[in-house]
Protein backbone atom coordinates (compact mmCIF):
# COMPACT_ATOMS: atom_id res chain seq x y z
CA UNK A 1 0.00 0.00 0.00
CA UNK A 2 2.60 2.39 0.81
CA UNK A 3 4.51 1.53 -2.38
CA UNK A 4 0.87 2.12 -4.32
CA UNK A 5 0.55 5.57 -2.66
CA UNK A 6 4.19 6.61 -2.78
CA UNK A 7 3.88 5.93 -6.71
CA UNK A 8 1.00 7.71 -7.49
CA UNK A 9 2.07 11.00 -5.29
CA UNK A 10 5.21 12.00 -7.50
CA UNK A 11 3.62 9.90 -11.06
CA UNK A 12 3.81 12.86 -13.67
CA UNK A 13 1.89 13.27 -17.10
CA UNK A 14 3.51 14.00 -20.55
CA UNK A 15 1.20 14.33 -23.72
CA UNK A 16 0.88 12.00 -26.81
CA UNK A 17 -0.58 12.85 -30.16
CA UNK A 18 -2.93 10.17 -31.82
CA UNK A 19 -1.36 6.91 -32.99
CA UNK A 20 -1.70 4.28 -36.14
CA UNK A 21 -1.00 0.78 -36.63
CA UNK A 22 0.29 2.15 -40.14
CA UNK A 23 3.83 3.23 -38.07
CA UNK A 24 4.86 6.60 -38.33
CA UNK A 25 2.74 8.13 -35.28
CA UNK A 26 3.85 4.97 -32.99
CA UNK A 27 7.39 5.55 -34.26
CA UNK A 28 7.21 9.04 -32.97
CA UNK A 29 5.41 8.25 -29.84
CA UNK A 30 8.28 5.58 -29.07
CA UNK A 31 11.17 8.34 -30.23
CA UNK A 32 9.44 10.72 -27.65
CA UNK A 33 9.53 7.73 -25.02
CA UNK A 34 13.06 7.18 -25.36
CA UNK A 35 13.75 11.13 -25.07
CA UNK A 36 11.48 11.22 -21.73
CA UNK A 37 13.13 8.23 -20.48
CA UNK A 38 16.69 8.54 -21.64
CA UNK A 39 15.93 4.61 -22.78
CA UNK A 40 18.05 3.50 -26.03
CA UNK A 41 15.95 0.38 -26.87
CA UNK A 42 12.40 0.39 -27.71
CA UNK A 43 10.58 -2.56 -29.45
CA UNK A 44 7.35 -3.23 -30.70
CA UNK A 45 5.04 -5.64 -31.98
CA UNK A 46 1.16 -5.18 -33.01
CA UNK A 47 -1.46 -7.21 -34.44
CA UNK A 48 -4.29 -6.19 -35.75
CA UNK A 49 -6.42 -8.58 -37.31
CA UNK A 50 -4.29 -11.29 -38.64
CA UNK A 51 -1.12 -8.36 -39.08
CA UNK A 52 1.97 -7.90 -37.63
CA UNK A 53 3.53 -4.27 -37.54
CA UNK A 54 7.48 -4.41 -35.87
CA UNK A 55 8.69 -0.94 -34.79
CA UNK A 56 12.21 -0.92 -33.68
CA UNK A 57 14.68 -4.17 -33.60
CA UNK A 58 12.26 -7.30 -33.92
CA UNK A 59 15.45 -9.52 -33.79
CA UNK A 60 17.26 -8.74 -30.55
CA UNK A 61 16.12 -10.47 -27.73
CA UNK A 62 15.05 -8.36 -24.33
CA UNK A 63 14.37 -10.12 -20.59
CA UNK A 64 10.82 -9.85 -20.40
CA UNK A 65 10.37 -10.09 -17.13
CA UNK A 66 7.15 -11.29 -15.23
CA UNK A 67 5.71 -11.75 -18.42
CA UNK A 68 7.30 -14.95 -18.19
CA UNK A 69 4.34 -16.02 -15.99
CA UNK A 70 1.76 -16.35 -18.47
CA UNK A 71 4.53 -19.20 -20.12
CA UNK A 72 4.96 -21.26 -16.68
CA UNK A 73 0.92 -20.64 -16.10
CA UNK A 74 -0.23 -21.86 -19.76
CA UNK A 75 2.37 -24.86 -19.09
CA UNK A 76 0.64 -25.91 -15.77
CA UNK A 77 -2.43 -24.96 -17.52
CA UNK A 78 -1.50 -27.98 -19.79
CA UNK A 79 -0.69 -30.31 -16.97
CA UNK A 80 -4.48 -29.83 -15.54
CA UNK A 81 -5.79 -30.49 -19.11
CA UNK A 82 -4.01 -33.58 -19.48
CA UNK A 83 -5.07 -34.55 -15.91
CA UNK A 84 -1.50 -34.79 -14.76
CA UNK A 85 -2.98 -32.56 -11.57
CA UNK A 86 -5.99 -30.99 -10.48
CA UNK A 87 -6.42 -27.10 -9.89
CA UNK A 88 -7.48 -28.12 -6.03
CA UNK A 89 -4.18 -30.11 -5.74
CA UNK A 90 -2.36 -29.39 -2.84
CA UNK A 91 0.94 -27.97 -2.84
CA UNK A 92 2.39 -30.26 0.22
CA UNK A 93 1.19 -32.93 -2.13
CA UNK A 94 3.09 -31.99 -5.26
CA UNK A 95 6.37 -30.35 -3.47
CA UNK A 96 7.18 -33.20 -0.58
CA UNK A 97 8.10 -31.30 2.61
CA UNK A 98 6.92 -28.52 1.39
CA UNK A 99 5.05 -26.61 4.67
CA UNK A 100 3.65 -23.14 5.37
CA UNK A 101 1.65 -21.61 7.92
CA UNK A 102 -0.93 -18.73 8.69
CA UNK A 103 -1.17 -17.73 12.30
CA UNK A 104 1.07 -20.64 13.79
CA UNK A 105 -1.12 -22.97 11.99
CA UNK A 106 -0.22 -25.04 8.98
CA UNK A 107 -2.01 -24.42 6.22
CA UNK A 108 -2.64 -25.63 2.43
CA UNK A 109 -2.23 -23.80 -0.68
CA UNK A 110 -3.10 -25.21 -4.10
CA UNK A 111 -2.55 -24.92 -7.18
CA UNK A 112 -5.31 -22.43 -8.26
CA UNK A 113 -4.12 -20.23 -5.46
CA UNK A 114 -0.96 -19.92 -7.08
CA UNK A 115 -2.05 -19.58 -10.44
CA UNK A 116 -4.16 -16.38 -9.08
CA UNK A 117 -1.62 -15.16 -6.60
CA UNK A 118 -3.57 -15.79 -3.96
CA UNK A 119 -1.50 -18.15 -1.89
CA UNK A 120 -0.62 -15.45 0.92
CA UNK A 121 2.62 -15.10 -0.07
CA UNK A 122 3.52 -11.14 -1.01
CA UNK A 123 6.62 -10.23 -3.20
CA UNK A 124 8.65 -8.58 0.18
CA UNK A 125 12.44 -9.53 -0.43
CA UNK A 126 13.02 -9.34 3.03
CA UNK A 127 9.77 -12.03 4.02
CA UNK A 128 10.82 -14.40 1.47
CA UNK A 129 13.85 -14.10 -0.27
CA UNK A 130 14.63 -14.75 -3.69
CA UNK A 131 17.15 -17.49 -4.69
CA UNK A 132 20.93 -16.78 -4.46
CA UNK A 133 22.82 -17.37 -7.53
CA UNK A 134 23.51 -21.15 -7.20
CA UNK A 135 20.01 -22.08 -6.04
CA UNK A 136 17.76 -24.80 -7.92
CA UNK A 137 14.25 -24.13 -7.81
CA UNK A 138 13.87 -27.33 -5.17
CA UNK A 139 16.80 -26.17 -3.36
CA UNK A 140 14.96 -22.20 -3.12
CA UNK A 141 11.66 -23.97 -2.03
CA UNK A 142 13.51 -25.73 0.91
CA UNK A 143 14.81 -21.89 1.95
CA UNK A 144 11.34 -20.79 2.08
CA UNK A 145 9.65 -23.77 3.40
CA UNK A 146 8.21 -23.15 7.19
CA UNK A 147 7.30 -19.48 6.37
CA UNK A 148 4.41 -17.57 7.58
CA UNK A 149 1.91 -16.33 5.30
CA UNK A 150 1.09 -13.28 5.38
CA UNK A 151 -3.05 -14.18 4.06
CA UNK A 152 -4.87 -17.14 4.64
CA UNK A 153 -4.49 -19.07 1.05
CA UNK A 154 -7.35 -18.33 -1.32
CA UNK A 155 -8.97 -14.93 0.66
CA UNK A 156 -6.26 -12.09 -0.74
CA UNK A 157 -5.17 -11.42 -3.84
CA UNK A 158 -1.31 -10.33 -3.36
CA UNK A 159 1.29 -10.31 -6.28
CA UNK A 160 4.62 -12.49 -5.84
CA UNK A 161 7.21 -14.05 -7.78
CA UNK A 162 7.09 -16.68 -5.22
CA UNK A 163 4.14 -18.36 -6.45
CA UNK A 164 5.13 -19.18 -10.02
CA UNK A 165 8.97 -19.84 -9.00
CA UNK A 166 6.65 -22.87 -7.05
CA UNK A 167 4.90 -23.29 -10.05
CA UNK A 168 8.12 -23.92 -12.01
CA UNK A 169 9.32 -26.80 -9.17
CA UNK A 170 5.66 -28.10 -9.38
CA UNK A 171 6.10 -28.67 -13.29
CA UNK A 172 9.48 -30.50 -12.75
CA UNK A 173 7.71 -32.77 -10.12
CA UNK A 174 4.78 -33.76 -11.78
CA UNK A 175 6.81 -34.33 -15.25
CA UNK A 176 9.71 -35.65 -14.34
CA UNK A 177 11.74 -33.41 -16.13
CA UNK A 178 13.42 -29.99 -15.78
CA UNK A 179 11.61 -26.79 -16.26
CA UNK A 180 13.52 -25.77 -18.69
CA UNK A 181 13.00 -28.87 -21.06
CA UNK A 182 9.97 -28.84 -20.38
CA UNK A 183 8.73 -25.60 -21.74
CA UNK A 184 11.48 -25.83 -24.45
CA UNK A 185 10.22 -29.34 -25.83
CA UNK A 186 6.37 -29.06 -25.03
CA UNK A 187 5.39 -24.89 -24.79
CA UNK A 188 8.12 -23.38 -27.02
CA UNK A 189 9.08 -25.46 -29.84
CA UNK A 190 5.63 -26.85 -30.74
CA UNK A 191 4.38 -22.91 -31.10
CA UNK A 192 7.05 -22.06 -33.08
CA UNK A 193 8.90 -19.75 -30.68
CA UNK A 194 12.68 -20.17 -31.75
CA UNK A 195 13.62 -16.97 -30.44
CA UNK A 196 12.28 -17.58 -26.73
CA UNK A 197 14.98 -18.84 -24.60
CA UNK A 198 14.09 -20.33 -20.98
CA UNK A 199 17.07 -17.98 -18.81
CA UNK A 200 19.73 -16.72 -20.47
CA UNK A 201 19.88 -17.53 -24.41
CA UNK A 202 22.92 -19.34 -25.62
CA UNK A 203 23.04 -17.65 -29.10
CA UNK A 204 21.07 -14.40 -30.61
CA UNK A 205 21.38 -10.92 -30.00
CA UNK A 206 21.50 -9.53 -26.83
CA UNK A 207 19.98 -6.01 -25.96
CA UNK A 208 21.87 -5.35 -23.24
CA UNK A 209 20.20 -4.05 -20.05
CA UNK A 210 20.65 -0.29 -18.87
CA UNK A 211 20.40 1.51 -15.41
CA UNK A 212 19.45 4.90 -14.95
CA UNK A 213 21.56 7.79 -13.05
CA UNK A 214 22.33 11.58 -13.47
CA UNK A 215 19.97 11.40 -16.35
CA UNK A 216 21.88 9.45 -18.45
CA UNK A 217 21.85 5.41 -18.44
CA UNK A 218 24.84 2.90 -18.50
CA UNK A 219 24.99 -0.76 -19.27
CA UNK A 220 23.60 -2.81 -16.00
CA UNK A 221 23.97 -6.84 -16.17
CA UNK A 222 21.82 -8.76 -13.74
CA UNK A 223 22.50 -12.66 -12.57
CA UNK A 224 19.70 -15.02 -14.09
CA UNK A 225 19.10 -17.49 -11.14
CA UNK A 226 17.71 -20.29 -11.79
CA UNK A 227 15.49 -20.22 -9.05
CA UNK A 228 13.99 -17.23 -10.43
CA UNK A 229 13.57 -18.44 -13.84
CA UNK A 230 9.93 -19.35 -14.11
CA UNK A 231 8.34 -15.82 -12.68
CA UNK A 232 10.62 -13.91 -14.95
CA UNK A 233 13.07 -14.48 -16.88
CA UNK A 234 12.69 -15.65 -20.33
CA UNK A 235 14.31 -13.85 -23.01
CA UNK A 236 12.69 -13.11 -26.53
CA UNK A 237 12.44 -10.74 -29.71
CA UNK A 238 9.18 -8.95 -30.67
CA UNK A 239 9.08 -11.00 -33.80
CA UNK A 240 8.43 -14.22 -31.70
CA UNK A 241 6.43 -12.51 -29.03
CA UNK A 242 4.26 -11.43 -31.69
CA UNK A 243 3.44 -14.86 -32.52
CA UNK A 244 3.21 -15.57 -28.95
CA UNK A 245 0.34 -13.09 -29.36
CA UNK A 246 -1.15 -14.07 -31.82
CA UNK A 247 -2.04 -17.11 -30.50
CA UNK A 248 -3.33 -15.82 -27.24
CA UNK A 249 -5.80 -14.34 -29.89
CA UNK A 250 -6.42 -16.73 -32.39
CA UNK A 251 -6.15 -19.52 -31.15
CA UNK A 252 -8.50 -22.44 -30.07
CA UNK A 253 -6.05 -24.54 -28.23
CA UNK A 254 -7.76 -25.94 -25.03
CA UNK A 255 -5.18 -25.33 -22.76
CA UNK A 256 -5.46 -21.41 -23.95
CA UNK A 257 -8.95 -21.97 -23.23
CA UNK A 258 -8.61 -23.01 -20.01
CA UNK A 259 -6.81 -19.63 -19.11
CA UNK A 260 -8.95 -17.62 -21.24
CA UNK A 261 -11.74 -19.42 -18.92
CA UNK A 262 -10.74 -17.95 -15.82
CA UNK A 263 -10.54 -14.05 -16.67
CA UNK A 264 -14.32 -13.49 -16.75
CA UNK A 265 -14.27 -10.64 -14.56
CA UNK A 266 -11.77 -7.23 -14.36
CA UNK A 267 -9.40 -7.53 -11.83
CA UNK A 268 -9.12 -11.47 -12.40
CA UNK A 269 -5.77 -13.29 -12.41
CA UNK A 270 -4.73 -16.64 -13.59
CA UNK A 271 -1.94 -18.30 -15.58
CA UNK A 272 0.17 -15.02 -15.77
CA UNK A 273 -2.12 -12.32 -17.11
CA UNK A 274 -4.66 -10.03 -15.61
CA UNK A 275 -8.01 -9.11 -16.67
CA UNK A 276 -8.37 -5.16 -17.57
CA UNK A 277 -11.15 -3.05 -19.06
CA UNK A 278 -13.51 -5.29 -21.45
CA UNK A 279 -12.09 -7.96 -22.10
CA UNK A 280 -8.19 -6.20 -21.90
CA UNK A 281 -6.31 -8.93 -21.21
CA UNK A 282 -2.48 -8.63 -20.67
CA UNK A 283 0.91 -8.33 -18.49
CA UNK A 284 3.77 -6.28 -17.39
CA UNK A 285 7.59 -7.11 -16.53
CA UNK A 286 9.96 -5.13 -14.88
CA UNK A 287 13.52 -6.43 -13.68
CA UNK A 288 16.65 -3.85 -12.86
CA UNK A 289 17.29 -3.70 -16.16
CA UNK A 290 14.22 -4.15 -18.25
CA UNK A 291 10.35 -3.51 -18.56
CA UNK A 292 7.73 -4.63 -21.08
CA UNK A 293 4.36 -5.13 -21.04
CA UNK A 294 1.68 -7.32 -23.60
CA UNK A 295 -1.87 -6.73 -24.05
CA UNK A 296 -4.61 -7.96 -26.07
CA UNK A 297 -8.41 -8.18 -26.83
CA UNK A 298 -9.70 -11.39 -28.79
CA UNK A 299 -13.18 -9.69 -29.66
CA UNK A 300 -10.91 -6.57 -30.60
CA UNK A 301 -8.54 -9.08 -32.57
CA UNK A 302 -5.70 -6.28 -31.24
CA UNK A 303 -2.28 -6.92 -29.33
CA UNK A 304 0.34 -4.79 -28.37
CA UNK A 305 3.46 -5.88 -26.70
CA UNK A 306 6.50 -3.15 -25.88
CA UNK A 307 9.85 -4.18 -24.79
CA UNK A 308 12.73 -2.07 -23.63
CA UNK A 309 15.96 -2.34 -21.95
CA UNK A 310 15.79 -0.21 -18.86
CA UNK A 311 13.57 -0.43 -15.61
CA UNK A 312 10.99 2.30 -16.21
CA UNK A 313 8.09 0.05 -16.28
CA UNK A 314 5.67 2.68 -15.57
CA UNK A 315 6.42 4.68 -18.47
CA UNK A 316 6.45 0.99 -20.59
CA UNK A 317 2.65 0.20 -19.36
CA UNK A 318 1.54 3.29 -20.39
CA UNK A 319 2.88 3.48 -23.82
CA UNK A 320 1.32 -0.20 -24.82
CA UNK A 321 -1.68 0.93 -23.18
CA UNK A 322 -1.66 4.13 -25.41
CA UNK A 323 -0.86 2.20 -28.79
CA UNK A 324 -3.99 -0.22 -27.50
CA UNK A 325 -6.56 1.99 -26.87
CA UNK A 326 -5.65 4.20 -29.91
CA UNK A 327 -5.64 1.14 -32.16
CA UNK A 328 -8.99 -0.38 -30.64
CA UNK A 329 -10.80 3.20 -30.90
CA UNK A 330 -11.06 4.13 -27.41
CA UNK A 331 -9.81 7.13 -25.65
CA UNK A 332 -6.15 6.88 -24.51
CA UNK A 333 -3.87 8.27 -21.50
CA UNK A 334 -0.76 9.61 -21.57
CA UNK A 335 2.26 8.74 -21.43
CA UNK A 336 3.10 8.20 -17.16
CA UNK A 337 6.82 9.26 -15.91
CA UNK A 338 8.17 5.87 -13.93
CA UNK A 339 9.20 6.28 -9.96
CA UNK A 340 12.71 5.72 -10.71
CA UNK A 341 12.67 8.40 -13.78
CA UNK A 342 11.17 11.13 -10.62
CA UNK A 343 14.10 9.10 -8.53
CA UNK A 344 16.70 9.74 -10.75
CA UNK A 345 15.64 13.62 -11.20
CA UNK A 346 15.39 14.14 -7.58
CA UNK A 347 18.31 12.29 -6.78
CA UNK A 348 20.88 13.70 -9.34
CA UNK A 349 20.06 17.30 -7.79
CA UNK A 350 20.59 16.04 -4.46
CA UNK A 351 23.94 14.73 -5.33
CA UNK A 352 24.70 17.85 -6.80
CA UNK A 353 23.36 20.39 -3.74
CA UNK A 354 24.77 17.73 -1.34
CA UNK A 355 28.24 18.07 -2.83
CA UNK A 356 27.85 21.73 -2.29
CA UNK A 357 26.84 21.83 0.82
CA UNK A 358 29.80 19.42 1.90
CA UNK A 359 32.55 21.89 0.01
CA UNK A 360 30.46 24.61 2.23
CA UNK A 361 30.82 22.65 5.03
CA UNK A 362 34.34 22.12 5.10
CA UNK A 363 35.42 26.12 4.44
CA UNK A 364 32.52 27.42 7.18
CA UNK A 365 33.67 27.85 10.67
CA UNK A 366 29.90 29.33 12.24
CA UNK A 367 28.93 26.65 14.74
CA UNK A 368 24.83 27.45 14.19
CA UNK A 369 24.98 27.24 10.09
CA UNK A 370 26.88 23.50 10.99
CA UNK A 371 24.63 22.44 13.63
CA UNK A 372 21.31 23.02 11.06
CA UNK A 373 23.22 21.54 8.08
CA UNK A 374 24.43 18.49 10.48
CA UNK A 375 20.97 18.06 12.08
CA UNK A 376 19.15 18.90 8.69
CA UNK A 377 21.29 15.98 7.16
CA UNK A 378 20.90 13.17 9.66
CA UNK A 379 17.51 13.50 9.92
CA UNK A 380 16.95 12.89 5.98
CA UNK A 381 19.89 10.16 6.10
CA UNK A 382 17.79 8.61 9.21
CA UNK A 383 14.10 8.95 6.79
CA UNK A 384 15.80 7.20 3.86
CA UNK A 385 16.98 4.64 6.39
CA UNK A 386 13.09 3.82 7.31
CA UNK A 387 11.10 4.47 5.00
CA UNK A 388 12.51 3.22 1.81
CA UNK A 389 12.61 -0.33 3.15
CA UNK A 390 9.01 0.03 4.27
CA UNK A 391 8.40 1.82 0.44
CA UNK A 392 9.53 -1.34 -1.69
CA UNK A 393 9.64 -4.11 0.36
CA UNK A 394 13.16 -4.66 0.01
CA UNK A 395 16.74 -4.06 2.04
CA UNK A 396 18.56 -0.80 1.16
CA UNK A 397 21.12 -2.35 -0.27
CA UNK A 398 19.09 -3.97 -2.57
CA UNK A 399 17.47 -0.95 -3.47
CA UNK A 400 20.54 1.12 -4.04
CA UNK A 401 22.48 -1.51 -5.56
CA UNK A 402 20.02 -3.07 -8.11
CA UNK A 403 16.65 -1.00 -8.25
CA UNK A 404 16.92 2.45 -8.05
CA UNK A 405 19.36 4.60 -10.45
CA UNK A 406 22.84 5.35 -9.62
CA UNK A 407 22.02 9.01 -8.25
CA UNK A 408 19.98 7.13 -5.39
CA UNK A 409 23.21 5.43 -4.18
CA UNK A 410 25.10 8.63 -4.97
CA UNK A 411 22.64 11.19 -3.09
CA UNK A 412 22.39 8.65 -0.07
CA UNK A 413 26.57 8.93 0.56
CA UNK A 414 26.77 12.25 0.04
CA UNK A 415 23.39 13.50 2.96
CA UNK A 416 25.97 11.14 4.93
CA UNK A 417 28.95 12.35 4.05
CA UNK A 418 27.36 15.92 4.42
CA UNK A 419 25.93 15.25 8.06
CA UNK A 420 29.23 13.34 8.80
CA UNK A 421 31.22 16.12 8.28
CA UNK A 422 29.15 18.83 9.43
CA UNK A 423 29.67 17.12 12.89
CA UNK A 424 33.23 16.18 12.51
CA UNK A 425 33.80 20.35 11.92
CA UNK A 426 31.98 21.42 14.70
CA UNK A 427 33.62 19.61 16.77
CA UNK A 428 36.96 20.89 15.58
CA UNK A 429 35.80 24.21 15.62
CA UNK A 430 34.70 23.83 19.08
CA UNK A 431 37.81 22.08 20.23
CA UNK A 432 39.49 25.58 18.54
CA UNK A 433 37.45 27.47 20.54
CA UNK A 434 38.71 25.63 23.89
CA UNK A 435 42.13 26.04 23.07
CA UNK A 436 41.66 29.44 22.67
CA UNK A 437 39.86 30.27 25.84
CA UNK A 438 42.51 28.15 27.50
CA UNK A 439 45.14 30.22 25.93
Amino acid sequence: MLKRIFTAVITLLISNQGLTAGGSDINGLIERFKAKTKCESVSAVVYDHGELYFYGDSEGLYQVGSMTKSFTGLAVQKLIGEGKINCRDMISDLIPGFTVYYGSDPVDITVEDLMRQQSGFTNSENDYPSASKDMSLSEWAGSISGKELKSMPGTEYSYSNVNYNLLGLLIENVTGRAYREYMEEKILKPMGLESVTVGMPDEGRIIEGTRLGFRNVFKFETDVREGSIPAGYFYSNTEDIGMWMRNWIESDRSDIEGVISHLEKKGEYYGGWERFEGDMIGHSGGTPNYSSRIVFSRSEKIGVCVLTNLNVAATTDSLCNIIFSELTGNSHGELQCDVWTVFDIIFTAVSVAGTVILIFVMCTGKKRILTVIGATLTVLFILMLILFPLIFGAGLKEIALMWAPWSFTSGFLILLAGALGAGIKLCVVKANEGRTKTG
